[in-house]
Formats: structure tokens, sequence, C-alpha cells
């Protein structure tokens, strides 16, 4: 793995740790300021601009009983400037599959998409199954 795969890692996972902790002002850091964003929460329709998504951002991780979101088998796909990670969302018995977006900045990689729905049963696919 690469130092920037890893540092694509690296800000996925405070990602969900600031989702897990409902800490808005972390979450606030990991988005772009300075690029074009968007996010597209389960059952909702999507958000484009920062103003939105962070507004959307501050209602779910303020809202009472949020429950704690882990990722899990994230996977790296780099291409220039552009990163992203593809991986599973768990809370509670349920499992969604997430896309994360990110742009590498002058201050390091950030969000600029952020997306999650639910997941087919039995929707694991290996890369055999995968190839066209």
């Amino acid at each position: 793995m690469s130092n920037e795969e890893k540092a694509i890692l690296a800000v996925n996972d405070a990602f969900y740790q600031a989702f897990a902790n409902n800490d808005y002002a972390a979450m606030e850091t990991l988005w772009s300021s300075e690029s074009d964003v968007a996010v597209i929460h389960p059952g909702w329709s999507p958000l484009h601009g920062y103003r939105a998504v962070m507004d959307s951002w501050h209602r779910l991780l303020s809202a009472p009983g949020a429950t704690p979101v882990v990722c899990s088998e994230p996977r790296v796909y780099m291409m220039d400037r552009t990163a992203f990670v593809i991986c599973t969302e768990s809370f509670d018995e349920t499992e969604l599959v997430a896309t994360n977006i990110f742009i590498r900045e002058n201050d390091g990689w950030k969000l600029v998409h952020h997306q999650s729905g639910p997941r087919p049963q039995n929707s694991h696919v290996t890369q055999a199954e995968s190839v066209h």
C-alpha cells in the first residue's frame, strides 16, 4: 500500500471517527471548502454545496440517539489528485455500502462527496466476479 493510499485511509478513518463521536467540528475540517461538494444520505435527495452539506451533517450529528457508524472493508481507488474509497458502513443490524470521494488540496486530502445506501443481501462481490 502506498503512502498516498495510507493518507486517504487515514482521512476516511477520521471521517468515521467524527461520525461515531458526533463531532461536527472534526467533520467540518474533513470536507473541502475550496471545491464543489455533495452528499447523498440514505433516503435523502442529493445536497450540493458546502453550506448544504455541512448543515446536513450538523443535523445528523446533533440528533438525539444518533447511532455510531463503523466502516469496514475500505478499498482505495487512486486517480492522480482524486481518490475514492468504497466500504461497508455498519450500525445496529444494518449494513450500507458507501463511497467517499477525496481530492488532494494544498493541506491534504479532503472529502468532496459521500454517498451511502442499502447493501443488497449477499452482495459481497469478489474481484473475479466484478471483471466484465
